[in-house]
């Protein structure tokens, strides 16, 4: 995922501050990224020195003052070229893979622990794309923030689709995921 482009789509919705983009990313399944919170700041701020957002500082009474950060109408355009842009194919990367790939060294009971812990890991991954779901059936809060992580308030009956699109996505990718490991669990009973 470019991250670049994921913080424009999230201003394409509502101004934000980086705290608030950070939330978003641990909020949604669908903007998975790995990176860290300082990478946030820095890209907005490249963002911002290439005329892609604004910046509009507001003072807090009680806290320190607050970057707020709109898409401009560049920005507008550079979402919209990424977005119409030939999508790139997924590269799965999955190091349970690799460390299963070695897994021979264990003990039966080491590799079916192994083996049930991965499986209850999908099974807490599944239970939260669940609870996303569910939290669309709620009414919206108003606010762009809480629209966009829990896909309530879209702007459009497309949009709503193509997020609903989103979350059966992974929750197939994580459904598939876990009937495998199922499937390996008890396959592995036999040696």
């Amino acid at each position: 995922m470019s991250i670049e482009h994921a913080i424009l789509g999230l201003l394409s919705l509502s101004p934000l501050s980086g705290y608030d983009i950070k939330k978003m990313f641990e909020g949604s399944a669908a903007l998975y990224w790995s990176g860290n919170n300082n990478q946030i700041y820095k890209t907005l701020v490249k963002l911002h020195e290439q005329d892609l957002v604004t910046r509009e500082t507001q003072i807090q009474d009680s806290s320190p003052a607050k970057k707020v950060y709109s898409i401009s109408e560049k920005g507008l355009e550079e979402l919209r070229r990424w977005v119409s842009s030939a999508p790139e194919v997924p590269q799965v990367r999955n190091s349970f893979l690799i460390q299963l790939a070695w897994a021979d060294s264990l003990s039966a009971d080491e590799l079916d622990n192994l083996l049930e812990r991965y499986e209850n890991e999908l099974r807490m991954q599944l239970s939260m794309l669940d609870f996303q779901r569910q939290q669309r059936n709620i009414s919206p809060s108003g606010t762009a923030r809480d629209a966009y992580i829990n896909v309530q308030a879209a702007r459009t009956p497309r949009e709503t689709f193509l997020w609903n699109m989103i979350l059966e996505n992974w929750s197939s990718y994580y459904q598939a995921e876990l009937d495998w490991v199922c499937k390996l669990r008890a396959e592995a009973r036999q040696f």
